[in-house]
């Protein structure tokens, strides 16, 4: 891979407008006092080529054509009545003051993912009561790391109880809830969505 070309957002107030953030030979930076009103950004790159810090999202759109992998660097966004539409893994969000430098910067509130599918995405340090999180059959386990005690007392299908449930309690202190999307879940852990779903609807802890 050759260098790649730095398109860097940053200094300036952006407001009702659409950025496309699709260049696969672009590093993006939404970067220090970057402040984005009412705007669509469509992202379309890998989580390496897309770089956040201490910028702030407020009522703004953002269509995910390619699934963004692993991408941490929300931590670092402050995103309000933000929403989130296509596939996110491994992505957190809110608040995480212990995770990096400039992570203190961070928080999410009233944002809607009822449009996206998420695997293995947390929120962090923030109240996920004003987080609309997606349906069946994605779900999303409230406050993790207090109900784990709970979680492991049901008889989990397949080896979903004992390699994801009884890691719960070591999630990082600030994790307030965590959403997988069954499918692949099931899969990875030798059972079925219809499986798990009658284990989860045995908790009000876990929304479906």
């Amino acid at each position: 891979m050759g260098w790649l070309e730095n398109v860097i957002f940053r200094d300036r107030e952006i407001e009702n407008e659409r950025l496309e953030l699709t260049d696969k030979n672009s590093l993006y930076y939404l970067s220090t006092h970057l402040t984005l009103k009412n705007c669509t950004v469509v992202l379309k790159v890998p989580a390496r080529n897309l770089i956040i810090k201490q910028a702030r999202f407020i009522d703004c759109t953002f269509e995910v054509k390619q699934e963004l992998k692993n991408h941490q660097s929300w931590v670092f966004a402050s995103l309000k009545g933000c929403k989130f539409k296509g596939n996110l893994s491994g992505c957190d969000f809110g608040h995480w003051p212990g995770y990096s430098e400039g992570s203190e910067h961070g928080s999410i509130e009233d944002c809607d993912f009822t449009e996206s599918r998420m695997d293995g995405c947390r929120i962090m340090g923030c109240d996920p009561a004003t987080v609309r999180f997606p349906k069946w059959p994605c779900f999303t386990i409230l406050d993790p790391i207090g109900n784990s005690r709970a979680l492991r007392s049901a008889t989990w299908p397949g080896r979903f109880g004992r390699i994801v449930i009884d890691d719960l309690a070591d999630y990082p202190t600030g994790t307030r809830a965590l959403t997988f999307y069954a499918p692949f879940k099931a899969k990875r852990f030798d059972t079925t969505p219809e499986a798990l779903q009658a284990v989860i609807q045995q908790f009000d802890c876990i929304l479906s």
